[in-house]
């Protein structure tokens, strides 16, 4: 395939920073292939819209996910991504990879693909980037039986779960992240490949409210690292703070002026105002703690998390598609996250919203706008939660109060044939 002239893409090497251009032109000495994408983004940058061709479905048999289908609208021009199929697979927990498993894959792309792979999509895959359709059955097949590797999620089904290093390497991790995600992948391998669901479903996992995987915001149900009890106070640690003995910041974030300041680096950050000194002894008000983190990332060597450790169920985060990006909502305030029992609570949630919403959902609805639709007050009356005042996202803005029968004591009954006598039309 011949080489195009591509003024505005060779824009994109120039400065400091590496470029992908450069990538796709150095795989190309090896996939000719590369030539035709690079040639297809000029025409997109010249004619400001994109080039690959909406709509066609492909896949692998037995699976509804995990194949992306491409196709470009000028075929003619650029044969080399005529069909063009992205393929997403299913990351290992944390992204720990064996390296002879990774040449073992890029070898196997290189030989059915065009060699590009996107380490890793926003929902966490490992992405194949271009193949064509003849391809797919052999690549599947080589990857499952050769590689025992498997496809991870598309379409109207549950995605790849993700998470992020959890306790292999964290100190704040507040559960196993890595078992809770593989444990969940594992239990729903029907609905990662087999779509059922009115749109996409992600879960992601965050050992604590740090969030490295930004599970507040992008999953429809994310579980977040969090204890219960008091935050682990070590005096002689603060003081050695106060000090400057130790650094703030774990040392990576110098303190302002050069010299810590408990005031104003920490206790005036305090989203609840929860923590004042009494001398050089520093106080907490845990019932008011919202488990933020700030102050345990700043002095890291005198607070640690409680040791009545779980996780925050939020759901419903989202990107802008069919009512804008909104983050998660707290629904189960606290959960433990058990493996020897099999994560008991947190399928208990996942599975009562999953029936819900497949049942109330919209097509093409995330679980986010459902509960937008029908109200919060609902969604937690389905969920079987009792609302307390972390759920209340801002004080009611009309006067109105609805009760339900079982709400009023006594109850009430209605005679529906005499109320209307009383208000024909």
């Amino acid at each position: 395939m011949p080489k195009h002239d591509t003024p505005l893409m060779d824009e994109l090497e120039k400065g400091p920073w590496p470029s992908f251009v450069s990538d796709l032109k150095r795989q190309a000495e090896k996939n000719p292939q590369c030539w035709d994408i690079v040639g297809q983004m000029e025409l997109s940058f010249k004619d400001r819209m994109t080039h690959w061709k909406h709509g066609g479905i492909v896949g692998v048999f037995g699976y509804g996910g995990g194949i992306v289908g491409r196709y470009s609208d000028v075929p003619d021009k650029f044969p080399g991504v005529a069909h063009f199929h992205t393929v997403r697979l299913n990351q290992p927990s944390s992204k720990f990879y064996r390296t002879d498993l990774l040449r073992k894959l890029c070898d196997l792309w290189e030989r059915r693909g065009s060699g590009m792979t996107n380490f890793h999509g926003s929902t966490g895959d490992l992405v194949l980037l271009g193949t064509r359709t003849e391809e797919l059955e052999p690549l599947f097949y080589e990857l499952t039986h050769d590689l025992e590797w498997d496809l991870g999620g598309s379409g109207s089904n549950l995605r790849t779960p993700a998470c992020c290093i959890g306790k292999a390497r964290c100190e704040w991790a507040c559960y196993d992240t890595q078992a809770t995600c593989y444990g969940m992948t594992m239990k729903y391998q029907d609905e990662i490949h087999r779509p059922a669901f009115p749109y996409k479903f992600k879960f992601k996992f965050s050992g604590c409210a740090n969030d490295c995987v930004a599970a507040l915001a992008r999953s429809d149900l994310s579980a977040i690292g969090t204890w219960r009890d008091n935050i682990r106070i070590d005096q002689a640690e603060v003081k050695n703070y106060l000090s400057g003995a130790s650094k703030a910041n774990g040392g990576g974030i110098p303190a302002k002026g050069g010299k810590f300041d408990i005031q104003k680096e920490v206790i005036d950050l305090c989203p609840t105002g929860c923590m004042w000194m009494e001398g050089d002894t520093l106080k907490i008000d845990d019932a008011e703690c919202t488990r933020c983190m700030h102050c345990l990332n700043v002095m890291p060597k005198a607070l640690r998390p409680g040791l009545d450790q779980g996780a925050s169920i939020m759901m419903g985060a989202k990107a802008p598609i069919l009512d804008g990006a909104q983050l998660g909502t707290l629904v189960v305030p606290f959960i433990k996250m058990d493996p020897e029992n099999e994560f008991e609570e947190l399928v208990d949630v996942i599975e009562k919203c999953w029936d819900y919403w497949m049942e109330h959902g919209k097509n093409r609805e995330r679980l986010g706008e459902t509960i937008q639709r029908v109200g919060l007050p609902t969604f937690l009356r389905v969920m079987e939660i009792e609302p307390i005042p972390q759920h209340v996202k801002e004080p009611r803005s009309n006067p109105y109060v609805f009760w339900r029968e079982e709400e009023v004591e006594g109850g009430w009954q209605r005679d529906v044939k005499e109320f209307r006598k009383k208000h024909a039309q």
